[in-house]
């Protein structure tokens, strides 16, 4: 199994509102996982925090992700209790105001994988040598696409289509969409709106494809990201897997 992750101001912004992380324990199990925080005063930065940390600190506490519905329940709650912690932090803080983070996971273990997301961030499947998009952005254009009232290439250039429709520390009860994911997939790509904002799925594809190590690989596609403008912070996940590989 090959891993790499990477996040980037881009060119536009001060300073990076975002978050990623792929962590791994003994038995195989792997979580990868980007939060695109959100919120002025470098808010966003504390809600895309808090959300990895807490991710990152309760899967290191188990032993074992156990069987997929334990791993579903697992998420849920989670996601929760990452909600409250955003909100209890606001209601100390009262300059962070309107804070929040959208989180995209993907639980890899020897046998499923499941997907989640709250908010905008990516998560793909590599099968075939095809990029394939498994999680729905929750945006007000998204909601209007599905509706009918806009087309999906009008989506593309709406001056609204960063608007979420749900966030960690905007809704509350929050609930993730959860996505169970063919286990023979051969890649596991996750990533914020600041590289699907610069650079096309087809791109993403071709990159990935290329014989480049999986670090040049990654660091090509934040390249290409800011060479387009760089206009949002940029991270990606990346989980590759090798021959013989579960």
């Amino acid at each position: 199994m090959q891993t790499f992750y990477m996040t980037d101001a881009g060119k536009v912004r001060t300073h990076n509102e975002d978050n990623v992380t792929i962590i791994s324990n003994k038995n195989n199990e792997f979580i990868l996982a980007v939060a695109d925080g959100m919120g002025g005063h470098k808010a966003g930065e504390v809600a895309s925090n808090i959300a990895i940390e807490y991710l990152t600190e309760e899967f290191e506490t188990m032993e074992t992700m156990g069987k997929k519905e334990d791993a579903i329940d697992w998420l849920r709650n989670v996601v929760k209790k990452i909600n409250e912690k955003i909100f209890s932090y606001t209601k100390e803080n009262p300059e962070s105001k309107g804070m929040g983070t959208t989180l995209v996971v993907a639980i890899k273990t020897n046998d499923y994988i499941l997907y989640g997301n709250i908010g905008d961030s990516s998560g793909y499947v590599i099968k075939n040598e095809k990029l394939h998009k498994v999680t729905k952005d929750h945006t007000l254009v998204n909601l209007l696409v599905s509706t009918g009232e806009l087309t999906p290439e009008q989506a593309k250039f709406h001056p609204r289509k960063n608007l979420l429709t749900r966030a960690l520390g905007a809704n509350d009860p929050i609930e993730i969409d959860i996505f169970d994911v063919d286990n023979t997939v051969s890649g596991l790509f996750l990533c914020s709106d600041g590289l699907t904002n610069m650079v096309t799925d087809e791109q993403i594809e071709k990159v990935l494809n290329s014989s480049s190590s999986i670090e040049e690989q990654v660091e090509k596609l934040i390249k290409k990201s800011n060479m387009r403008g760089g206009t949002d912070n940029i991270s990606i996940a990346y989980l590759k897997k090798e021959s013989g590989d579960l």
